[in-house]
């Protein structure tokens, strides 16, 4: 009952904010066209536009810069996706991206609330196929309608107010200027102009103080208000997860979790070497195709080291208990080893693609607590 409650009230504090996003809109056009002949009506509509599209919702977009396979693309990987799909019992998944991170995640994108793969090679790469598959019944259980967080009401609105709450936060204060003599003899003009800039960035501060507050605080209620649904809904995932892949399959890939800093760290220092010592001793291009294999070989070598350790990070500690306890599920979607070669290929190309970004700009910051 007490779920039912929370998540009654959450979904009325979802409802509550779409409308008031509404209302901000609409009386903003409002203003803006009946008050066109005075100064201080538009002024107050165009404020209140401003903030409606601050916490507009966002239904999301598939990733212009990461490689993008449809079902022509990759024909023997959406057949394994439909089959967990429908061992699920979900929609089936529209597109897959790949990406430099540890984890796997289905996104829903687009007015018609289209489904993306958001895939990690790190995870791919050094993942047992049966591993792959528990990870994948995992990700998309997530969109089951009992995971609230990730519906198209709550989803939505409290992707808004984060989104709103991250624009509204302060910019950093203070510069780097140069020292050189062309910038020196202006310096007096550069000193005075940037007291005004920070006058005026203190100012915005100051009026988007209480909007940030309100938005923030709004966002922290809703994830208060759905934390017992969500827990409910990462356990039936679990469950979800072990039917479809096998309860081995899922403790193996939750005790993985661990791994996911270590892997990226990893990655970080393959990049740094390829960039400084490999480049220096060599003039052959940067072994992008490699890194992949060698991600994979650092994380047997993690394994080995964990095996007598604890078999899952703290957060995930009960989750491999409770599936320890409870009766051992066979798994109902495998995958032979024909069609895991067919995949493989069809993945290789963007995989690759991946590699050689991460060797172009690095492992993004943002990777390194990734792990879902």
């Amino acid at each position: 009952m007490h779920i039912r409650v929370a998540t009654a009230a959450a979904y009325l504090v979802a409802g509550a904010v779409h409308l008031l996003t509404a209302g901000l809109l609409l009386g903003g056009v409002l203003l803006i066209v009946l008050g066109f002949t005075t100064v201080v009506q538009p002024m107050l509509g165009l404020a209140l536009v401003v903030m409606a599209l601050v916490v507009r919702p966002r239904l999301g977009r598939l990733d212009p810069e990461l490689p993008t396979l449809y079902r022509a693309d990759a024909p023997t990987l959406f057949e394994l996706l439909d089959r967990i799909a429908e061992a699920v019992g979900v929609r089936r998944l529209d597109a897959v991206q790949l990406t430099a991170e540890f984890a796997a995640t289905v996104v829903p994108y687009g007015l018609l609330r289209r489904r993306r793969l958001v895939l990690g090679v790190p995870l791919w790469a050094t993942h047992s196929p049966q591993q792959r598959v528990a990870v994948l019944a995992r990700a998309m259980a997530d969109l089951d309608p009992g995971h609230v967080r990730r519906g198209a009401v709550i989803g939505t609105a409290l992707g808004a107010l984060t989104a709103g709450a991250n624009l509204m936060q302060p910019a950093g204060r203070g510069a780097v200027l140069s020292t050189g003599p062309d910038v020196a003899r202006h310096a007096p003009d550069l000193a005075e102009g940037a007291l005004r800039f920070n006058a005026r960035t203190r100012a915005s501060e100051w009026a988007l103080w209480l909007p940030r507050v309100a938005v923030t605080a709004t966002a922290r209620l809703l994830l208060w208000l759905t934390r017992p649904a969500a827990r409910r809904a990462r356990l039936a995932a679990d469950d979800t997860a072990a039917r479809t892949a096998s309860t081995e399959a899922v403790i193996a890939a939750l005790g993985d979790r661990r791994l996911a800093r270590a892997v990226i760290v990893e990655m970080n220092r393959m990049v740094i070497e390829a960039r400084t010592v490999v480049r220096a001793r060599s003039t052959t291009a940067l072994p992008a195709e490699d890194l992949w294999a060698r991600v994979a070989v650092h994380t047997a070598g993690l394994r080995e080291q964990r095996d007598g350790g604890p078999s899952a990070e703290p957060a995930a500690a009960a989750r491999v208990k409770r599936l320890a306890d409870a009766p051992d599920r066979p798994a109902a979607v495998t995958v032979d080893e024909p069609a895991r070669t067919r995949i493989e290929d069809e993945l290789r190309p963007s995989a690759d693609a991946v590699a050689h970004r991460v060797m172009r700009d690095g492992v993004p910051p943002a990777y390194e607590t990734a792990g879902r």
